[in-house]
């Protein structure tokens, strides 16, 4: 199986989600927070949303990949089983006893079961423990509502933990502590399950932080990347020298975005809609530069450009003229709404085709007059997370850029 991927806006044929199930509904006023989400999700709602978004992809064509069924798949390979058990195991807040009764715990599962664990977490009073199976000094002093084994609610939003560059994938490094788990499960996916097989990488966990919703493949070969609360610079540089020895690509846009829960990715800004238009959040459009980064000649360091108003950078890297900007919402208020509700995340199915929130009236008719057909779905359970159709979605295979353009 060939998987590949040059651009956000290449016809889409294969897409790696993540139905939203069980580990939503460990979500709590006490938790929420912790486990980064604004609310708590109606997961029955969030469920029935999250099918109308896979059902609207496959009526375009769309092969839908689910990651739980990946993970349970993956965890039938018996190194993949042992490996992905001894890193749950290994956290230091187990201590010996409990972690003796955990083990136990995940011994008798069958790959299905043990992937649930693995995604919705173990609760206190889920585990099998009495007078002949203690649960040691810290089972006994955890409050009853505790987690053994935490769950992984953020799993919902693919595009996060794993982004795919030309025929490599990379397994990202995710900077908020609830999240680094997700890319254990990812990784071991990308190397163990059968459809993968002899897949190369081209970032993994332990390196600098990077996260997907910050990387945007313009063009072939011409990588954006945000930094700010989630990317780091350090991870930025990281992915240059990886893609450019690699020869994935030959320039890329370092792009410093704010540091807000508002702004979290590059992604919350800006999308891209067609091989020369970009949807942007227009109250920092103009505000918005970029480093431009491209390899060194013969082993040398990356050479650093900049910076340069975004837009302008862009356009000079994709050789463009100038790229169409279609503005969030119509005047700043609406702007912010729209922006806040997910409105710049939308995922391109194909050039002027794209999926987007139907709650975000005034950007989708700003799409719709740009000549980008929207598909609109229900989101207000799924934004619960700040994340939106890119965002819970990690593209496996696009046509080039050439063969969909034209």
């Amino acid at each position: 199986m060939t998987h590949y991927v040059d651009s956000e806006v290449g016809r889409l044929g294969t897409v790696l989600l993540h139905r939203p199930g069980p580990e939503l509904a460990r979500l709590t006023p006490r938790n929420n927070d912790s486990l980064l989400f604004d609310a708590i999700p109606w997961v029955g709602r969030a469920q029935e949303e999250h099918d109308a978004f896979a059902s609207a992809l496959r009526s375009r064509g769309v092969e839908v990949l689910y990651l739980a069924t990946l993970l349970a798949e993956t965890l039938a390979v018996p190194d993949a089983r042992a490996e992905l058990t001894d890193l749950v195991l290994r956290s230091p807040r187990l201590g010996d006893t409990l972690r003796r009764r955990v083990a136990d715990h995940l011994t008798y599962l069958d790959p299905a079961a043990l992937a649930d664990v693995f995604v919705a977490g173990l609760a206190h009073e889920e585990l099998r423990v009495g007078p002949d199976r203690p649960g040691g000094l810290v089972w006994t002093l955890m409050d009853r509502h505790d987690f053994v084994i935490d769950p992984l609610p953020n799993l919902l939003f693919t595009r996060d933990s794993s982004l795919w560059i030309g025929d490599r994938v990379g397994v990202t490094s995710l900077a908020m502590p609830a999240r680094r788990r997700e890319t254990t499960l990812t990784d071991a996916i990308y190397r163990y399950h059968p459809r993968f097989v002899g897949t190369e990488f081209v970032y993994h966990p332990e390196l600098e932080h990077l996260e997907g919703g910050d990387v945007l493949l313009l063009a072939p070969g011409v990588l954006a990347v945000g930094v700010g609360e989630r990317t780091t610079p350090a991870g930025a540089e990281r992915l240059a020298r990886q893609v450019f020895a690699a020869g994935l690509a030959h320039t890329m846009l370092v792009v410093p975005i704010a540091q807000e829960r508002a702004t979290m990715h590059l992604d919350t800004v800006c999308t891209m809609v067609d091989v020369d238009a970009v949807l942007m959040y227009p109250n920092i459009a103009s505000e918005l530069s970029a480093y431009t980064v491209i390899a060194g000649a013969d082993g040398e360091d990356p050479r650093v450009d900049g910076p340069a108003p975004f837009l302008r950078a862009a356009a000079d890297a994709m050789d463009l003229d100038q790229l169409r900007v279609i503005d969030t919402g119509l005047d700043p208020v609406t702007a912010e709404r729209e922006q806040w509700d997910d409105g710049n995340n939308t995922l391109a199915l194909a050039p002027r085709l794209c999926v987007g929130y139907e709650r975000n009236v005034e950007t989708n008719a700003q799409l719709e007059r740009a000549g980008i057909e929207v598909i609109a779905i229900a989101g207000s359970e799924l934004g619960s997370g700040r994340g939106g159709p890119r965002c819970m979605s990690c593209p496996l295979v696009r046509e080039p850029l050439s063969l969909s353009a034209g």
